[in-house]
């Protein structure tokens, strides 16, 4: 893979972290450095996916990507969009014909890419950079009845999120076990539990080392508002296995299942630590 971009931030530097556990990666400063000088794996090839980080909004102009695609036309290019770039995704992608991922939701997206690409199956990442994002919505439903996913507990703090909590595990391949309104109990025995937090606050955190300490191999995978590359690298530390911004895809969960559940046993909390 080929990242394009600073990963100095603290959000993006996550990101970078996360994506170089998953599959070898290359970087270079910027679209014209990745033009002008390849790193010499992609002399003769073409990278498996581009990602742009962009660490603010208008870092890069569709005028300096057209080049990168140029030179890689079968390379897929995402933008890996930093805490400034990620209110955007609500009202589509910034720059037509590119993927805008948050990026706490990176690793799940990229895990749901490479099971797509590893199965045989275009997946979303396969689709014509002129699809619609309404379009990539329900290619991501179609793909993901191939796979099963786990038994997950579900906690939210209450019934009406709850209740779309339930839709989205389901959606994503799970089968759910048991459901909790407010705090998720401390005796949880599914292997992955998802628990909605909304916005995580000081009581919630103290909860979560208590989980994570009397359930040392529970996935928790937390679902917050608006994450942060400073409170979710606090929440990674207290035994979290990932945290998702909210709304959260049916695709990006069940990337994230895969990512917290893969068999050398590294999650993104462990990957921050």
């Amino acid at each position: 893979m080929l990242w394009v971009g600073t990963s100095a931030a603290a959000d993006l530097k996550l990101a970078r972290d996360w994506v170089g556990r998953m599959a070898e990666v290359h970087d270079v400063a910027s679209p014209a450095a990745a033009v002008a000088g390849p790193p010499p794996a992609f002399a003769e090839r073409s990278p498996a996916v581009v990602l742009v980080a962009v660490a603010a909004p208008g870092q890069w102009s569709l005028s300096d990507l057209v080049p990168v695609a140029i030179r890689w036309p079968l390379a897929p290019m995402v933008a890996v969009g930093g805490v400034l770039a990620d209110g955007r995704r609500r009202s589509g992608p910034p720059l037509p014909g590119i993927e805008e991922v948050p990026w706490h939701d990176l690793p799940g997206r990229l895990a749901a890419w490479l099971a797509d690409r590893d199965a045989g199956r275009a997946g979303t990442l396969g689709m014509p950079a002129t699809a619609r994002r309404e379009h990539r919505f329900l290619e991501a439903g179609h793909t993901l009845g191939h796979d099963r996913g786990p038994v997950v507990a579900l906690a939210a703090a209450n019934g009406g999120d709850l209740d779309g909590l339930v839709d989205l595990a389901r959606a994503a391949g799970a089968a759910v076990g048991r459901r909790s309104r407010g705090r998720p109990p401390l005796d949880e025995q599914a292997p992955v539990l998802v628990w909605d937090v909304g916005r995580l606050d000081a009581d919630q955190l103290a909860w979560l080392r208590m989980l994570a300490a009397n359930r040392p191999g529970l996935r928790i995978i937390l679902l917050e508002s608006f994450p942060r590359p400073d409170t979710a690298a606090v929440a990674l530390q207290a035994g979290a296995a990932a945290v998702l911004g909210r709304p959260v895809s049916a695709e990006t969960l069940a990337g994230t299942f895969r990512w917290v559940a893969a068999p050398s046993g590294l999650s993104a909390g462990q990957a921050a630590s």
